[in-house]
């Protein structure tokens, strides 16, 4: 287990140092300000979503990820304000981010277009004394990676994030663009110089009436770095507004396949929904790692903020 550890802590500082990619959400369809500054206040209400989640549960030094995030409509100004914060801690890297997002909003057709920025700090840390080279010597107490570039102790910089995406929500389907890390910002730790990648992401989602009781919402979340491309393809029953359940296939082909994912939740009451989500690996992973686990909470105050007029659209699909 020790060599499979080391293995897997130089394969994620690799991978940063290539391609940092953007956490890993299966409940992103409960989530989508996190990764589109445009969605804020397109839940019409206050609505605040927390998130926990343990990747590759069972292998030593796995993804773990916290998000929260807090937006709420201003109609007054005539669109949506948000607060995002996210930690995510990836071998011997750790990316904390904080940023605030405003939204534009306006009428348009049947539903409301949106059009939003994000801008904020990511503080990279780096923790060298997590690190294994093959020529290194940890037996002393000072270990030596024999490799001038690495560092032994922790490195840190804190470097600027910006972000755009734009939104269309109609009571029917809802489609969204965005990009994330749009200056590429390259954060010094040491002699390393490692660069936030931008992001692209696209979302897509239906919502059917089956019944006066029963509906089904389909979506599908790609994004890319234009190094990896990921596509979610997920389809979501709800029964009285109230309970939900359904499933998702995380992959396009054969080398992208990842996971198959199972997820249900409730609401607690009239403001709170509780969702979970378990990942089926799929992937060589598999081997050495019994699933990912992801929970998430999210509190709707379900009333209206703010002066003026509120928006033609007010079905909601995600505060459900």
């Amino acid at each position: 287990m020790k060599q499979l550890f080391t293995a897997l802590i130089l394969f994620c500082f690799c991978f940063a140092v290539q391609a940092q990619q953007a956490p890993q959400y299966s409940l992103y369809m409960f989530n989508k300000l996190n990764y589109n500054p445009a969605y804020a206040g397109l839940d019409h209400s206050l609505s605040a979503t927390g998130i926990y989640r343990k990747q590759w549960q069972g292998l030593e030094g796995s993804p773990t990820t916290q998000s929260f995030n807090v937006h709420m409509p201003l109609y007054i100004i005539g669109g949506g304000i948000g607060i995002n914060l996210e930690n995510d801690v990836l071998g011997a890297e750790r990316l904390s981010t904080a940023s605030l997002a405003y939204s534009w909003q306006r009428n348009l057709g049947n539903g409301i277009l949106s059009a939003g920025l994000s801008g904020g700090i990511v503080q990279r840390m780096l923790d060298g004394s997590k690190l294994r080279t093959p020529d290194g010597n940890y037996l002393e107490d000072v270990p030596d990676h024999a490799d001038n570039i690495l560092p032994i102790g922790t490195e840190t910089a804190i470097v600027p994030s910006f972000s755009a995406g734009a939104y269309y929500q109609t009571e029917r389907f809802e489609v969204g663009i965005a990009a994330r890390n749009l200056a590429e910002q390259s954060a010094k730790l040491g002699l390393l110089n490692l660069k936030l990648n931008r992001h692209y992401f696209f979302n897509f989602g239906l919502n059917f009436d089956i019944s006066r009781s029963l509906s089904i919402h389909p979506s599908l979340l790609l994004k890319s770095d234009f190094i990896q491309t990921q596509a979610e393809i997920s389809t979501i029953v709800r029964y009285n507004d109230n309970i939900f359940a359904g499933a998702s296939f995380r992959g396009y082909n054969t080398n992208s396949m990842d996971a198959v994912v199972i997820m249900a939740g409730f609401k607690l009451s009239e403001k709170i929904t509780l969702a979970y989500a378990y990942d089926l690996t799929l992937s060589d992973l598999s081997v050495v790692s019994n699933g990912s686990h992801e929970i998430m909470l999210n509190y709707n105050l379900n009333k209206r903020i703010g002066a003026g007029q509120p928006p033609r659209i007010i079905y909601n699909p995600r505060s459900l």
